[in-house]
C-alpha cells in the first residue's frame, strides 16, 4: 500500500502546523517553498483540511493557516481514512473481476487495510512530532522567518 501524494502533502501541513510559538499565521506559500511542492497542489489539500475542521484558513494579505484541531486529539488512523477517501485495496465491480464469486482475496485485503488504520490510531499528530521531528519543524519555522521576515 502507498499512500497519495494528496495525503501526504496533507500529513505534511498539519505536521508544519503544530508549531504553536509564533505570531500569525503560516501561508501556503511558506509552506510550498519549505517542502518545495506546487502551490496550486497544495490549495487541494488545505481546502480538505479546512472543510475537515482541522486547520482555520483566513483569506487576504494578513492570512494564512493555523491548526485548529489539538495535535494530542487527531489520530493518525482517522487523518490517513479521510485522506484517502478510500475503504478498499481493490474493487472487484469495476471491471468485474472474473474470480469475483468465488475469489478470497478482496476479503484479506480489507482485514489488512482496516488493521493498517487501527494501528495508525495508536498514533497521534502529536506523537509523530515528538522529537526529533518536532525539533526539525522548529527548525524549518525559524530559518524560514530568519531568510523571509527578518
Amino acid at each position: 500500500m502507498q499512500l497519495t501524494r494528496f495525503t501526504d502533502l496533507g500529513l505534511r501541513v498539519l505536521m508544519y502546523l503544530t508549531y504553536h510559538d509564533r505570531d500569525g499565521y503560516v501561508t501556503i506559500s511558506e509552506i510550498a517553498d519549505q517542502f518545495a511542492v506546487p502551490h496550486n497542489h497544495l490549495i487541494k489539500v488545505v481546502n480538505k483540511l479546512g472543510k475537515l475542521g482541522w486547520i482555520y484558513a483566513v483569506r487576504g494579505r494578513n492570512g494564512g493557516l493555523k491548526l485548529v484541531s489539538e495535535p494530542s486529539q487527531l489520530k493518525l488512523g482517522r487523518i490517513l481514512r479521510e485522506l484517502e477517501g478510500s475503504t478498499q485495496l481493490i474493487d472487484c465491480e469495476t471491471p468485474v473481476c472474473a474470480l469475483n464469486a468465488g475469489c478470497r482475496l478482496k476479503a484479506a485485503l480489507d482485514v489488512g487495510l482496516e488493521a493498517f488504520y487501527t494501528a495508525m490510531d495508536t498514533y497521534t499528530l502529536a506523537d509523530i512530532v515528538a522529537t526529533p521531528t518536532g525539533d526539525k519543524i522548529i527548525q524549518m519555522h525559524r530559518q524560514y522567518i530568519n531568510l523571509h521576515l527578518a
